[in-house]
């Protein structure tokens, strides 16, 4: 996802060493003092996870010198990277977690257009080379890291289960999430599906929104709303080849859901920010697709597949009013397709929907 070429450009002077390569990771795990001794520090040591051995050895150098920044450390599995981490790393690293990249980062580093991005997604390499068949990248993708990587450590034992849990998953991108009805139609049981469900959380491959209450108690009780981190990724899920034959599906509405409110968590996590977002809806259906909580007030964002969205639109951040409070709203958005800002009612405007993290900046 772009963090080798990013650890390399950042520290150039850093001795660099992969254990992606299989003889490499094997010298790291199995005689992991003389590979230290064999590189010198100031070090970087990518794909990490390959060698788990390793990072005791690291406890040990850290703690003789406490300099900091001697290892940089990365890893494309976060499970079996934090694995090693909690286990001897404790209080000894700084941990960044990398997110794929926000239409804007694409958008002002190669000029994309919104279209573009939704089909394409934000994985660096697709746009480090244009001519490259994107299709053909995921299926590749999947190849090897959803299914070698993820398939492993679950010990699935039939490709085509995992697979159709995928699919099942991105179908479902913006949906309320429910165990029990992927088990259903996947051909798993719940409890199967929620240990998958929380690996894809754990690797990054999708987000869950919890529902907002005043009373923390119900937010624990009550169903969440998943998110596939990557648009790109869904629609190649779900089997689309072009952003015609989306934008004219129903499904259209959840993508760009999905699109939004990943920018909205990509602008917090760029800030270094990590604020919970949540979603609102009362037991009568009214919902605001996307709530953040600043010191009890609200900026309340309500997503719409439209170029003209109008005061029917607000019908959501009314509902949120009218229980908390006209002075609980901080400011309020429908992120849409327009190309232009303008006010809806009171608070609350129509804004771009992909420029969403230019507004976010100035509440």
């Amino acid at each position: 996802m772009g963090k080798t070429a990013l650890v390399q450009r950042i520290f150039p002077d850093y001795t660099y060493v992969t254990l992606d390569i299989p003889a490499i990771a094997s010298q790291a795990e199995n005689h992991p003092q003389a590979f230290l001794e064999s590189h010198p520090q100031p070090l970087i040591i990518d794909e990490v996870q390959y060698a788990p051995s390793i990072f005791r050895y690291l406890k040990v150098l850290i703690d003789q010198d406490k300099t900091p920044g001697n290892f940089i450390l990365t890893g494309s599995q976060n499970f079996q990277l934090m694995q090693g981490v909690s286990e001897s790393m404790a209080g000894r690293c700084g941990i960044l977690n990398m997110q794929n990249l926000s239409y804007r980062e694409i958008q002002e580093s190669v000029g994309v257009s919104e279209d573009n991005y939704l089909i394409t997604g934000g994985f660096p390499e697709l746009y480090a080379a244009p001519k490259r068949d994107f299709h053909f990248w995921y299926a590749a993708y999947l190849s090897t890291y959803l299914e070698r990587d993820v398939r492993n450590i679950l010990n699935v034992g039939s490709l085509r289960d995992f697979d159709r849990f995928l699919r099942a998953v991105a179908i479902r991108t913006s949906q309320f999430l429910s165990y029990s009805d992927i088990a259903r139609d996947v051909g798993i049981s719940p409890n199967t599906a929620k240990k998958w469900i929380s690996v894809l959380q754990a690797s990054g491959q999708i987000i869950l929104l919890e529902p907002y209450y005043r009373n923390l108690g119900k937010r624990l009780v009550k169903s969440p709303k998943l998110y596939l981190c990557d648009t790109g990724l869904a629609l190649f899920l779900m089997g689309f080849e072009n952003i015609k034959s989306v934008i004219n599906h129903p499904i259209i509405g959840a993508i760009w859901e999905t699109h939004v409110v990943m920018q909205v968590h990509k602008h917090f996590h760029a800030m270094g920010k990590n604020r919970p977002l949540w979603f609102w809806r009362t037991v009568h259906g009214a919902e605001t697709d996307l709530l953040i909580e600043q010191g009890g007030r609200f900026i309340a964002i309500e997503i719409k597949f439209s170029e003209n969205p109008d005061g029917k639109a607000l019908k959501g951040i009314k509902a949120l009013v009218s229980m908390y409070g006209e002075k609980s709203l901080i400011a309020g958005f429908v992120a849409s397709r327009t190309k232009h800002v303008y006010p809806l009612s009171g608070l609350v405007r129509a804004v771009p929907g992909s420029d969403i993290d230019l507004y976010l900046s100035q509440e």
